[in-house]
């Protein structure tokens, strides 16, 4: 095998070493199967176990009560943003939404479409998404509150949730679900493509409070409705076998060989402070997010100028340090520093940076 790269890419993203081995190890024979776990059937005791695993793991680790169901749904994250107004809009109340960015953006349009009365109680458009806003009031009477808690585009973050009173909270946690630990109580919904932080891509976990499910409207097509998904534990048709798969090896990886979500947080704010500390340290590179409101998934900076990001990122390359153009939308340079991407993998791009300061600064 060739040397494996420092993967900073923002989805899909970096995988544990130790699940890519997993699964190579058992990718001919499953469990005695002989078969591939591409190739049994989703109706047989082998998957069965899988999805049941993956959905038992996924409560453990956020501390799920029995009011929760674990649903796997493909179309991503993007089809949830109109399953949420489909399913979960009560006729005649607002549905409330915090713009923190393009993907907050393209929740609400998609609310939008459906004609809901769709409120948009707060944004950070204004500075271009730099900060996660501090002030709204949340309508008592709104049917949820919508927001997304990291956006990878911006490199913002929530660090304390919304407190929306006894409106449930619906969050998108495509990418920063798993980083840390949460109350999950306030939550009518969380969703999250898998292609970030938990898997590879294919899938969205959704996690959907059971009273929620009473909302859920008879007259829209059965594949957009969450009953669907829940009646069935997400096997109403075939789901994204190999996905639920390795999500279910990153959840076991996470208990296992982390020890949770207080000690991957741990990891994480380590990560976070060293990348930060490089880019506060120096004038030659500038973060782009606002201090208080800094993912730490997403760190997103600027060069002097877009030619030494050019370089910076093609020379970055050939050290082994890859996925650093920042999107195509904003330009600039992002690592993306997920659960899978190791402190190793930090502390080899921080050194690639202060190197290359010393040479273009």
């Amino acid at each position: 095998m060739g040397k494996r790269m420092h993967n900073f890419n923002a989805g899909p993203a970096a995988l544990p070493l130790p699940v890519l081995e997993e699964i190579q190890s058992e990718l001919l024979d499953y469990k005695g199967s002989g078969m591939s776990i591409l190739e049994v059937s989703h109706r047989s005791k082998w998957f069965d176990e899988v999805i049941n695993e993956a959905v038992e793991r996924t409560k453990r680790l956020l501390g799920l009560g029995d009011d929760f169901e674990v649903l796997f749904i493909q179309g991503g994250a993007s089809l949830q943003f109109c399953m949420i107004p489909m399913n979960l809009g009560i006729p005649g109340k607002p549905v409330e939404y915090i713009n923190t960015g393009t993907w907050s953006t393209k929740a609400i349009k998609e609310a939008q479409v459906q004609g809901k009365n769709v409120a948009v109680i707060a944004s950070s458009e204004d500075k271009n998404f730099s900060y996660i806003p501090r002030e709204f009031t949340v309508n008592p009477d709104a049917a949820y509150l919508h927001f997304t808690s990291n956006n990878t585009i911006k490199g913002t973050q929530w660090t304390q949730f919304p407190d929306a009173g006894e409106v449930p909270l619906i969050c998108d946690m495509s990418s920063d679900i798993m980083s840390r630990p949460f109350d999950p109580r306030p939550f009518g919904l969380i969703y999250a493509g898998a292609q970030k932080n938990i898997g590879p891509a294919g899938t969205a976990l959704v996690i959907i409070r059971k009273d929620m499910l009473e909302r859920v409207p008879e007259d829209i097509p059965t594949m957009l409705k969450y009953t669907t998904f829940s009646g069935k534990n997400s096997m109403f048709n075939t789901p994204a076998c190999f996905v639920i798969y390795t999500i279910s090896l990153v959840m076991k990886w996470l208990e296992e060989t982390i020890g949770g979500l207080d000690k991957m947080e741990a990891i994480n704010r380590e990560k976070g402070s060293l990348l930060y500390g490089c880019i506060d340290d120096s004038d030659f590179y500038q973060g782009t997010a606002a201090t208080d409101s800094r993912s730490l998934m997403n760190v997103t900076f600027r060069l002097p100028d877009e030619d030494l990001e050019k370089q910076f990122v093609a020379e970055a390359l050939e050290e082994g340090l890859g996925g650093l153009k920042g999107h195509r939308s904003v330009g600039g340079c992002r690592a993306s520093i997920y659960n899978a991407t190791g402190i190793d993998g930090v502390s080899a791009l921080v050194d690639f940076m202060q190197e290359f300061e010393i040479k273009n600064g």
